[in-house]
């Protein structure tokens, strides 16, 4: 697996109709703390596999999607389980707090 570059055009369907719950990082390319999340994020790709789809949204390429989800501080993680309102935690401290949060909202 790898994680998925998600836009308007593909969001419907990697997200919203996804069987599997969908982890969405929201970032920009020029946010340091983004850059240093990135890792963990493609680590948790692999260790979620089957169980988790991750993608990534770059605001500065999608606005639309980031000004829908009011997402204002960078990087926001964001859960979507069908038919929930995403669960969000907004600039992780560490691997094992993505993990817990994932855990706290049904993701083992």
């Amino acid at each position: 697996m790898s994680v998925t570059t998600i836009g308007k055009a593909n969001f419907e369907k990697e997200v919203l109709q996804s069987d599997l719950p969908v982890m969405v990082d929201f970032w920009a390319p020029w946010c340091g703390y983004c850059r240093r999340l990135s890792p963990v994020v493609d680590q948790l790709d692999g260790a979620y596999e089957g169980r988790l789809v991750i993608g990534k949204i770059n605001i500065d390429d999608e606005p639309e999607l980031a000004e829908k989800y009011t997402v204002e501080t960078i990087p926001t993680l964001m859960l979507f389980q069908k038919g929930k309102e995403p669960a969000v935690i907004i600039a992780p401290q560490s691997r094992g707090q993505v993990t817990e949060w994932l855990k706290e909202n049904g993701v083992e």
